[in-house]
Parts: structure tokens; C-alpha cells; sequence
């Protein structure tokens, strides 16, 4: 498949979601999920689907791809809902939905955080290899200075010096 074939069908997928994530969602919380939850159960259902061998040929049938994605998401929804750690009883009538409290962040707000992430997550690991190592130590995992640099082996001077110039890469590629 070629790179301009790839970037359609990813397009196309991004497209699929976009217009259609209340719709999915709201498809989740029918079968009893909050906000966070329903969102993470539409991302496993979309995984799901990327990784069923004929999802590439759903491309041109749009609503048969919207089917699939919904039943996916019924069932993940299911599934999650069904875990020990997170038991609930099946609720799908509108009065006992509106009762149940949602101070969780919105849907929206949800898919907002989690594109950053990812594009965050995108732009560390287009640094250097040293500078990513000084960024996921550092700033992911709080570790000191002076501790990344005895495991990397260098001076924390210069552990100060690649987390600036790794933060002033990650400001670059989150702005563009």
C-alpha cells in the first residue's frame, strides 16, 4: 500500500471518529459507562477495528464502517462495565441515566486531553535519543539532576542544558 494510500485510510478514520464520537460514545454510556470510561471504551473499540484485517477495505463503505464501529464499542462497553473493578448494573432507560452523577470531565474535554498526549508523545519522540532520555527522566518520572546524570553518565550542567533545549524543541513541535 502506498504512503498516500496510508495517510487516506487514516485520514478517513480520523474523519470516522470526528464526526461520529457522540454518537459512539453516547452509545457506551446507553450501556451504562461514565465520560472517561465511555471514551476509553470507544478508543479500544477503535483499535479493535484497526487491527481487523478488512478494516482498509471499509474505507469507501461508510456506513457499514459506522456499523462496525458501533457494535465494537457496544461490546468493549460491555466488557468494561462487566470488569470486577468496575461492576455496574446494565442501565439503559433515560431517567435512571440522568440519575446516575457525572462530575467527570466531558467527553470533549476528554478527546481534547488525550490528543495532546498524543501529539505530545509524537513530538518526544522525534528528539535525540539523549534528549529523550533526559526528558522521560526528568520530567516523566521526577527523578533529579544530579540522578539522570549519574545514569546517563554526564555532568547535571549538561543534563540542564538537553532538558532545555529538548523543552524548547517540544514548544516548537507542539506549536506547529
Amino acid at each position: 500500500m502506498t504512503q498516500s494510500a496510508e495517510r487516506g485510510f487514516f485520514a478517513w478514520v480520523t474523519r470516522l471518529v470526528r464526526e461520529h464520537r457522540r454518537e459512539l460514545v453516547a452509545t457506551a454510556k446507553a450501556e451504562g459507562l461514565l465520560a472517561e470510561d465511555a471514551l476509553d471504551a470507544v478508543q479500544e473499540a477503535l483499535t479493535t477495528f484497526l487491527d481487523l484485517p478488512h478494516s482498509r477495505r471499509l474505507a469507501d463503505e461508510h456506513a457499514d464502517s459506522l456499523r462496525l464501529m458501533t457494535a465494537l464499542v457496544r461490546n468493549h462497553a460491555r466488557n468494561r462495565r462487566r470488569r470486577h473493578d468496575r461492576s455496574r448494573p446494565h442501565v439503559s432507560e433515560p431517567e435512571v441515566l440522568d440519575a446516575i452523577p457525572d462530575d467527570q470531565q466531558d467527553v470533549d474535554s476528554l478527546l481534547s486531553e488525550a490528543e495532546a498526549h498524543v501529539m505530545a508523545f509524537g513530538c518526544v519522540q522525534r528528539l535525540g535519543e539523549v534528549q529523550r532520555r533526559v526528558v522521560t527522566l526528568r520530567l516523566l518520572q521526577d527523578q533529579p539532576g544530579e540522578q539522570v546524570a549519574a545514569l546517563l553518565g554526564t555532568t547535571p550542567g549538561n543534563v540542564a542544558v538537553l532538558l532545555h533545549r529538548a523543552k524548547r524543541e517540544l514548544r516548537e513541535c507542539m506549536t506547529d
